[in-house]
């Protein structure tokens, strides 16, 4: 069944179904909505989660194994299925139709996919109607920047706080459509003990006393070509333990609105720019952080700290400059 994001809640209250389609490309909104369905089935008695990876070198029938093996430990269990948009192919496909009529999988199984925005073929394709009629599929679609204060709002009472109006565009405005910086920013004042509602000023006074760095800073002056400024705030962040994943996740954010934007207006301009200047196409950045993504992980190989602050400085620097990268930094003891 189609469920939209705000109804997979209610939904899972009900009943737990035996298939899960979420696919979007607003990060935070995909992975939130995952967290839901995990948490709902682990209330149930799916204690147990393997994860898969559809990537160069996957085997499906490593799938179909997992599926009908079952742990000593757990008698259910959540098969989670992190797959590209355009990993979808013909093997793929039967796979996933074959689950659906119960040819393969355990109906001790929950099988979670999740992917990115799903072209129009694909919504019409015969697996992605198998899962729509046998399970629930949520479409997961980009916020406008009429309907984010609207969502900022909810997210804010969600922690218990209140904005004034003028609090709450300005505080749209400089998220720029970006949700992972907007959940940081959320998060930032719930840790704040303001008196409610809270006004312009105090937002304001909050927001800079709280943000000495974050993802948004950094891929801001990524974008701006301000090279020593992208080497500065990395050596914080790092040296800070601050979130790989959200800086990840806010340039992918990025990079894909400029993959998918014809014509940016004015205010992106400068996101043309970095993008130029970086030398790849958006999609090869994207498939880059991907990769960092699974470095950061544990997945692969490779300091994904280093490869993000060497992409980002990729994207910031000026013909015949090479700002120093953390490590050479840390040789001269700045």
């Amino acid at each position: 069944m189609p469920l939209k994001l705000e109804q997979l809640g209610q939904s899972l209250q009900r009943s737990l179904q035996g298939v899960y389609l979420i696919s979007g490309d607003e990060t935070l909104l995909v992975g939130e909505a995952c967290d839901a369905v995990l948490g709902a089935a682990r209330a149930q008695g799916y204690t147990e989660r393997s994860i898969h990876h559809v990537e160069s070198g996957f085997k499906w029938h490593d799938v179909i194994n997992d599926a009908a093996s079952m742990s000593l430990f757990a008698e259910r269990k959540v098969l989670d299925l992190r797959i590209p948009a355009n990993k979808f192919d013909k093997e793929a496909s039967q796979v996933l139709r074959d689950w659906v009529d119960g040819s393969v999988g355990n109906p001790e199984t929950v099988l979670l996919i999740r992917t990115e925005r799903l072209q129009p073929r694909q919504r019409n394709s015969a697996w992605f109607q198998a899962i729509e009629g046998a399970g629930a599929v949520v479409l997961i679609w980009p916020l406008g920047a009429r309907e984010l204060p609207a969502w900022l709002d909810q997210r804010l009472q969600s922690r218990g706080l209140r904005l004034e109006r003028d609090a709450l565009l300005a505080l749209a405005e400089r998220v720029e459509g970006n949700l992972l910086a907007a959940a940081q920013e959320v998060e930032k004042l719930a840790l704040q003990e303001l008196s409610q509602p809270i006004g312009l000023q105090s937002l304001l006074a909050c927001l800079e006393d709280t943000s000495r760095f974050n993802s948004f800073d950094l891929i801001d002056a990524a974008m701006s070509g301000q090279g020593e400024r992208v080497s500065k705030i990395m050596t914080v962040l790092r040296e800070d333990k601050g979130s790989l994943f959200a800086v990840l996740g806010a340039l992918s954010s990025q990079l894909r609105r400029l993959d998918k934007t014809q014509g940016l207006p004015p205010a992106r301009a400068r996101t043309q720019e970095a993008f130029a200047r970086s030398g790849p196409s958006a999609r090869a950045l994207l498939a880059e952080c991907a990769l960092l993504d699974q470095q950061g992980k544990g997945q692969h190989l490779g300091d994904a700290w280093l490869g993000l602050e060497q992409l980002l400085l990729s994207m910031a620097r000026q013909p015949g400059q090479r700002p120093p990268s953390y490590y050479q930094r840390k040789l001269k003891g700045r």
